[in-house]
């Protein structure tokens, strides 16, 4: 392995046209109530996430990350800064991956949303593309795999009652919640007709499991969530974007996991869509990953075709969102003017999943 480029996809740069932050407002603000430096703070963007806004402040030479709503919000409970800052403060104590959280406004006359502002974590970032310098052997394939799952289960494992996020989510129930949820939330956000949405939501309603449980699970757990040691690849520095946490099916949180893994013998559409490198040479098929969950976690694992169906649906639901907000002209973010066939794709495959009911 080549030494990786630094921050290559952790670095931030000029802000969107239409999501500028009020500065001399978020100045003044941090200096009564924050770490107020003696001067006008720097804000800038990092530009590659799909939903809540996030920024670089630079206070006097120091760095924070702030994270805020996206502009033209309509889903609130999706975009709850409270909730976000209340489970990292929670989970920074017990789990390292978990950066801390420093101070939550919700006063929006700072930033006409609430926002919140935490400790800054370095470290690498693999989306669809490797970081400039970095090199997959498969062996660091495979051992970043086992590091997936192993920092899924240890979030899985933690005693939510002991870390004070008892009734921080609603786990009786939550499985057929989440199916009845996902469906009124892309009726609510549906711009195009797209068979493929009714025949999985059915789907997935007829064909429920029992609950396995209740944990904190992250709900968007994939490799451009996590920030990787630029020292040592498959390590674990961070785990960013809680956006979606919550209480609930941990097998609930493997499925969502499972949308986005590709493998090699995927359809192309499928592997066209891949967030992370998840079909290289020495990646774990989801098999694979599912044996090792079981293993790591000890929870039996069956009706595997329900959680990956259910994965791929909640993501479709989740990208038809951003889209609608595109379509709305909402945020003029290029990035999501052909989202929407992505989502047809998402449920293309959700569909090929259900029919067969397997992995």
């Amino acid at each position: 392995m080549t030494e990786p480029a630094r921050d290559t996809l952790d670095s931030a740069g000029e802000i969107r046209a239409g999501e500028e932050l009020d500065v001399d407002g978020l100045t003044a603000y941090l200096q009564r109530a924050g770490p107020g430096g003696s001067s006008r703070i720097e804000v800038r963007q990092f530009r590659q996430g799909h939903s809540n806004l996030t920024y670089l402040v630079i206070v006097d030479g120091a760095e924070y990350v702030l994270r805020r709503p996206p502009f033209g919000n309509k889903v609130k409970t999706a975009h709850d800064m409270g909730r976000e800052f209340r489970v990292l403060s929670a989970l920074a104590p017990v789990f390292a991956p978990a950066p801390r959280p420093l101070l939550i406004c919700d006063d929006e006359s700072v930033l006409g949303a609430p926002f919140y502002l935490m400790e800054r974590r370095h470290g690498i970032v693999i989306r669809q593309s490797l970081p400039v310098g970095l090199t997959l052997s498969p062996e660091l394939a495979s051992r970043l795999c086992r590091t997936m799952v192993d920092t899924m289960a240890a979030l899985h494992a933690i005693d939510y009652h002991a870390v004070g996020l008892t009734g921080f989510g609603k786990p009786e129930g939550y499985v057929a919640r989440q199916v009845r949820g996902w469906t009124e939330r892309y009726h609510a956000a549906q711009t195009d007709p797209l068979p493929d949405f009714d025949a999985v939501a059915a789907w997935l309603a007829a064909n429920m499991p029992p609950e396995r449980g209740a944990a904190v699970i992250h709900n968007d757990f994939k490799f451009d969530n996590v920030m990787l040691d630029g020292d040592d690849p498959a390590r674990i520095t961070a785990v960013l974007d809680w956006e979606m946490a919550t209480v609930g099916d941990p097998l609930m949180d493997l499925g969502t996991s499972l949308a986005y893994w590709a493998e090699a013998t995927d359809p192309e559409p499928a592997r066209a869509i891949a967030l992370g490198p998840t079909a290289a040479p020495g990646m774990w098929t989801r098999a694979e990953l599912i044996r090792a969950y079981a293993e790591r976690s000890g929870i039996e694992i069956g009706n595997v075709g329900f959680y990956h169906a259910y994965g791929l649906f909640k993501l479709a639901v989740v990208l038809q969102q951003i889209y609608a907000r595109y379509a709305r002209g909402f945020t003029r973010d290029e990035r999501f003017s052909r989202m929407n066939r992505t989502v047809e794709i998402l449920f293309r495959n959700a569909a090929a999943v259900a029919e067969r009911g397997m992995l």
